[in-house]
């Protein structure tokens, strides 16, 4: 009995801490991204005053290289997978000076239109400052680890204004397959609290339901499901686009800032060759398309184009609001050519191409939901949790620990980051193809025979001579 209670009172002391520490970054990261925001609206306000901004993204994009690289290298990049690389490898340490470089060289990229995200550099402030926060209290590395996953599910709740789906996001995009469930309160308090805070400062976010999905049936559901492949093979490219411009970039021997102003100016070639619509963010071709407007068929292969050049070539910035735009685009062109209602495939699209590039089924579905309401959310659901196993052994963020394999017909070497992950299959399902054809003549001869054998009795009952 005693052994029973003073188990409980650990536990309701665990709880207690965690709760204060939760709510106390929540706060600070919800006034942390509140001000990033703010200070991002009023740049990109300003620059869009002049009609060619997007002049002086060579420009950018060469400070934002300098600033990188010579006051805090862990900023490089788009935010998220520097936070999971440090979670995995430093129990959590990142440098306190990773958040004011992250913030002013993100601010000068998309303020200028570098194709990037806000969610990156948020997740990655929110990190750094629950990192120090950490060492200020002398936590152990396990309690630091908690903490800043607490930053990084504040940071994405308060940017997105999805508080429940930013906070799973926080803990699922750590590990493949896998979710740590001593970080699930922590995490909800902190990303709650981050969004109160944002929306009490006049944070405001896009919330769009959608009420066009028809009644359920079969043959809808089995659009959705070839959906869910299609969007699978778009986060494939996407990840794909983007790990070859990196690659491309790291042939360039030339000194970084500089090839920041090579991908300057190879953004602005491409923007007056398709449009300015792919430089920035892109709020308002998601936006558009998520209220039923079409889009161009191939815009959904050119954000990517866009966002790997601005990465690759110095850029600094997120990775999921390219991703959203990414995915609206490709439902777009799905539900034209399939004859299928725009909005609704848009919106679907949005979070299975996160939940395939990203590797997090369960946040997709529950963005769904808090995006576009609950009527949507079957279908999301369904087709998010395809397009992540269509995927593959493979992801934006390539820091990701594999905990699952996503068939057993493929062998994979567990608990080891994606980039370093090699897939084979297994010989023993090698037939497994061979088998179902089979199966499917067999099928197929029983059915001829069938028909044989009816049209041999509806001849013989047609026979006259047969007749009574």
């Amino acid at each position: 009995m005693q052994k029973r209670i003073t188990e409980s009172t650990v536990l309701f002391i665990s709880i207690i801490k965690w709760v204060v520490l939760a709510t106390i970054a929540g706060a600070v990261v919800g006034l942390a991204t509140t001000f990033f925001l703010k200070l991002l609206t009023l740049a990109t306000e300003l620059s869009h005053q002049w009609s060619y901004w997007y002049w002086l993204l060579p420009v950018a994009l060469f400070v934002s290289t300098v600033l990188v690289m010579y006051l805090a290298p862990e900023a490089k990049g788009h935010g998220t997978e520097k936070v999971i690389e440090a979670i995995h490898k430093r129990a959590g340490k990142i440098p306190i000076l990773v958040v004011p470089v992250k913030l002013i060289a993100t601010i000068i990229t998309l303020a200028f239109g570098g194709s990037a995200g806000k969610e990156g550099p948020c997740a990655q402030i929110g990190a750094g400052i629950t990192s120090l926060f950490g060492d200020l209290l002398r936590f152990d590395d396990h309690d630091r680890k908690k903490l800043v996953i607490c930053g990084i599910s504040a940071g994405f709740a308060a940017v997105f204004g999805t508080p429940i789906a930013g906070s799973i996001f926080g803990v699922e995009v750590l590990f493949v397959g896998a979710i740590l469930y001593d970080v699930l309160l922590p995490s909800f308090i902190a990303g709650i609290t981050a969004y109160q805070v944002s929306t009490s400062f006049g944070i405001t976010y896009f919330h769009h339901p959608v009420s066009l999905v028809p009644v359920f049936s079969e043959g809808f559901l089995i659009k959705v499901m070839a959906a869910g492949v299609f969007f699978g093979l778009c986060s494939i490219m996407l990840i794909e686009v983007i790990k070859f411009m990196e690659k491309g970039s790291d042939r360039i021997k030339i000194w970084s800032p500089l090839k920041g102003l090579l991908g300057g100016f190879i953004l602005i070639g491409l923007s007056y060759v398709f449009s300015t619509k792919y430089l920035g963010l892109g709020l308002d071709t998601i936006e558009a398309t998520l209220k039923g407007q079409p889009t161009e068929w191939y815009a959904f292969l050119l954000k990517p184009l866009f966002t790997g050049i601005t990465l690759s070539f110095g850029g600094s910035g997120g990775i999921v609001t390219p991703i959203f735009f990414a995915g609206t685009a490709a439902g777009s062109f799905f539900a034209q050519i399939t004859g299928l209602n725009v909005a609704t495939f848009a919106a679907i699209g949005m979070v299975a191409v996160l939940s395939g590039s990203a590797n997090t089924p369960i946040a997709a579905s529950i963005m769904s939901v808090e995006l576009f309401g609950p009527s949507v959310a079957p279908y999301a659901t369904v087709a998010c949790v395809i397009s992540f196993l269509m995927t593959g052994h493979r992801s934006v963020y390539p820091s990701q620990v594999l905990s699952i394999s996503k068939s057993p017909s493929l062998q994979v070497e567990l608990g080891k980051e994606l980039e370093a992950v090699q897939t084979t299959y297994l010989a023993k399902d090698s037939g497994v193809i061979s088998r179902f054809l089979r199966s499917i003549k067999k099928i197929e001869d029983l059915v001829n025979k069938i028909q044989m054998d009816i049209a041999s009795r509806s001849k013989h009952h047609k026979d006259p001579k047969n007749k009574e």
